[in-house]
């Protein structure tokens, strides 16, 4: 058994885990990180960038909204139900994080949001060429990763941790395992938990969100995100929180056949099995609303429809929506991709001659899909939505054949809670006392949205992940310099 010693042990280097240990070192800690992967980084190699509110970037661009107002975004969003401090915390911390990340060397191409009316917190990551897209965050984590090491984090790959150790009630190490199975012994006077979450473990995500991978749930898997933190957290006592999962909505499994998939998405006529309308379709654009949305019908899937005259118009004068992520798509090869998704075998997109086909095709109830699409059109053809008040410019109706219909499920970038912590990260137990010692951040101990990611504010997720992670490894390292 090999023996190491070290200030502060930090489980996991992603996004969370890489910051704290480079926020612990430069508050005079030493810091070992493990990581159980063969690369740095973890989820953040596919983000786009971090939240902040106030920051030089921002008062450059003239963006107006300050900390005060966006805390009262969250908590009107969260209706009280997060954390008001922590969300403080860390909304006050997220400028000063964003000069932190550049003198690091890190780059931002550019400030986004995700919806036309919502905020501009989005700081997109520069890529090393220049660029800008999704994965462009891969490049913080390699500089992140670069600069721990260059100021003396010792850094393990592939290297689990499995238990916390603890003795009278306060953290002294963690147990870890090399990859050569060998059991690493680690005496640290804190430890901070930064693993990642649930979403690679189907039995986890069952258990504790009720939805099934690959099933009625299609989300961004990264290996290794097994819900190891949150069960060693909860061994040392710490208590547990709701687990839910960051979600969107989609088509599953659609790499090959991107710009129908997105075409498919735009804001017209969506039904359930049943054949019923359930939702104005405008509403769908904020993606997490969608997935909700999307979960509470039958079999947790929906069907987003549509003719030949609007995939015309289409082709004419371009998509509704596209977003920061998906800039690129142009209408020029939506026929041939459905095409190839149908030879294919492809089982989420339908293409029909008749109403009448595509409910045999889909399986959606055909009485009810015709009388709901006649009601449709009633509402095209006079401009007025009498259920759901859909914008009237989305308001296109269902004639001509032929008709396509793509089946859309609920789809996830991880998960989210597990571990409680308060606004110094500090881990507490069911008697909300702090555990002496022992930190979380990131996925593990994100439970600042309640029940559903906050689209308002784009880049919380990444950003809730750098800045807790720094929280964490400032707390930690001020812990251990005062015993």
């Amino acid at each position: 058994m090999k023996q190491l010693e070290t200030d502060i042990a930090v489980v996991a280097a992603g996004t969370a885990g890489l910051a704290a240990a480079i926020a612990a070192v430069e508050r005079g800690a030493k810091v070992i990180a493990f990581e159980k992967a063969s690369t740095t980084g973890g989820t953040g190699n596919m983000a786009m960038g971090p939240f902040a509110v106030e920051s030089r970037m921002q008062r450059v661009r003239q963006i107006g909204l300050t900390r005060e107002e966006a805390f009262k975004i969250f908590m009107e969003f969260t209706h009280g139900k997060a954390d008001a401090r922590l969300i403080s915390t860390y909304i006050n911390k997220s400028a000063d994080t964003i000069d932190w990340l550049e003198g690091m060397g890190v780059k931002f191409a550019d400030i986004q949001s995700h919806n036309t009316g919502f905020n501009y917190t989005w700081h997109i990551v520069m890529t090393s060429t220049g660029g800008w897209g999704v994965g462009s965050a891969a490049n913080m984590m390699k500089i992140l990763t670069e600069k721990a090491q260059e100021k003396g984090v010792q850094l393990y790959l592939q290297t689990p941790v499995k238990k916390i150790l603890k003795e009278g009630g306060r953290v002294t190490g963690v147990a870890a395992e090399d990859r050569n199975g060998e059991e690493i012994r680690v005496k640290a006077k804190a430890v901070i938990i930064a693993t990642g979450g649930i979403g690679d473990s189907p039995q986890l995500i069952k258990k504790y969100t009720g939805y099934e991978l690959g099933k009625d749930l299609f989300s961004t898997r990264v290996p290794g995100l097994a819900g190891d933190g949150i069960r060693m957290a909860w061994e040392a006592g710490a208590a547990p929180t709701d687990i839910i999962m960051h979600l969107n909505y989609g088509l599953p499994d659609v790499a090959d056949y991107i710009e129908a998939a997105v075409t498919l998405q735009q804001p017209n006529l969506m039904v359930n099995l049943q054949g019923e309308r359930f939702i104005n379709e405008d509403f769908l654009s904020t993606s997490p609303f969608g997935g909700n949305i999307i979960t509470r019908q039958k079999d947790k899937c929906a069907f987003m429809i549509l003719d030949e005259n609007i995939k015309k118009g289409y082709e004419e004068t371009g998509l509704d929506y596209l977003g920061p992520a998906i800039t690129s798509i142009k209408f020029e090869h939506f026929d041939e991709q459905i095409k190839q998704a149908i030879d294919h075998g492809y089982k989420n997109i339908f293409v029909a001659d008749s109403l009448e086909e595509l409910a045999a095709k889909t399986g959606i109830k055909k009485d009810a899909l015709l009388r709901t699409i006649d009601e449709y059109n009633h509402a095209c053809e006079t401009g007025r939505d009498e259920v759901f008040y859909k914008d009237a410019r989305h308001l296109r109706p269902i004639k001509q054949p032929r008709f396509y219909a793509a089946k859309l499920f609920s789809s996830a970038y991880g998960s989210l809670g597990g571990i409680k912590i308060n606004y110094k990260t500090e881990v507490i137990n069911k008697e909300q006392e702090a555990i002496p010692g022992l930190y979380a951040a990131g996925a593990d101990a994100n439970t600042i949205y309640s029940d559903t990611y906050l689209f308002y504010l784009p880049g919380n997720t990444f950003g809730f992940a750098v800045n807790s992670g720094r929280m964490a490894g400032e707390n930690a390292a001020d812990y251990v310099n005062s015993i």
